[in-house]
């Protein structure tokens, strides 16, 4: 039996989980990673801001020189989307891509920062870019495609699909960052697996921590976005974890793999 029909297996077989129980089990899991959620969320403005930059300085640019005289030029805009030229649109595009990618693997390292640190490991700086190579920046880009060719069709369809995809595809980094050498294909299944299997718990908890994490950020005038937005990734490791679960090595087996 391959590894993947074993996760399946796991997840068929798997146990009734109380909403209650796997909430208040991810506030106290983000007691103990509110600071590499804090990190997370600077890298991933540092990798998006050469994107903003290319994006939006030379619209900004623009926008100041219209407004020298005195008088807005209501054509300004329009001469400008009109004049970008194929090779910066392509750009943009691949850049989009690239970067994506790049804060993708950021964010599945995070996963595997929130298993280290809820079985009391030791965390340095550089588990965030476990995924920045290249044999894995290839996959996020191909998990990324996956999720917009989903996405588009079911936004499509009145919103309704998506809403329901929306749940399997929240599995896709947890799936693959315990799981890096299964194929696009073999992640795609395990999450809508899961996914489907505990859709309706796993939409509640998303949509209570999305309304907390909404409520505090006002009240903290944007700030506590910052520390607050990872907190949508810990309900979603906390059913993987109880669905699925890890295979741990054992002592012997690590003390085994270091002599050879």
């Amino acid at each position: 039996m391959n590894a993947v029909n074993t996760l399946i297996e796991k997840i068929n077989g798997a146990k009734d989980l109380d909403f209650g129980t796997v909430f208040n089990n991810s506030i106290e899991l983000f007691k103990k990673t509110w600071l590499q959620g804090f990190l997370l969320q600077l890298f991933t403005i540092i990798v998006m801001l050469p994107l903003i930059i290319v994006l939006y300085m030379p619209l900004i640019g623009v926008i100041i020189a219209q407004q020298e005289s005195g008088y807005g030029n209501n054509d300004a805009l329009e001469n400008f989307f009109a004049g970008m030229s194929i090779l910066y649109v392509l750009f943009v595009i691949v850049g989009v891509l690239v970067l994506g990618a790049v804060s993708y693997a950021l964010n599945a390292a995070f996963f595997r920062i929130m298993k280290k640190l809820d079985f009391g490991e030791l965390v340095h700086t550089s588990d965030f870019f476990y995924f920045v190579k290249g044999k894995y920046l290839g996959k996020m880009l191909l998990l990324m495609i996956v999720v917009i060719l989903i996405s588009i069709p079911s936004a499509l369809l009145c919103y309704i699909p998506l809403i329901y995809v929306m749940v399997p595809m929240s599995f896709f980094l947890v799936s693959f960052a315990f799981n890096p050498d299964f194929s696009i294909g073999e992640i795609v299944r395990v999450s809508f697996k899961i996914g489907n299997k505990k859709w309706l718990l796993t939409f509640g908890l998303l949509v209570v921590s999305y309304i907390l994490t909404v409520i505090l950020t006002f009240v903290t005038c944007g700030l506590g976005g910052l520390f607050l937005t990872p907190f949508m990734f810990h309900p979603i490791y906390l059913i993987y974890k109880n669905v699925i679960g890890f295979d741990e090595t054992t002592a012997i087996e690590e003390i085994g793999t270091t002599v050879e």
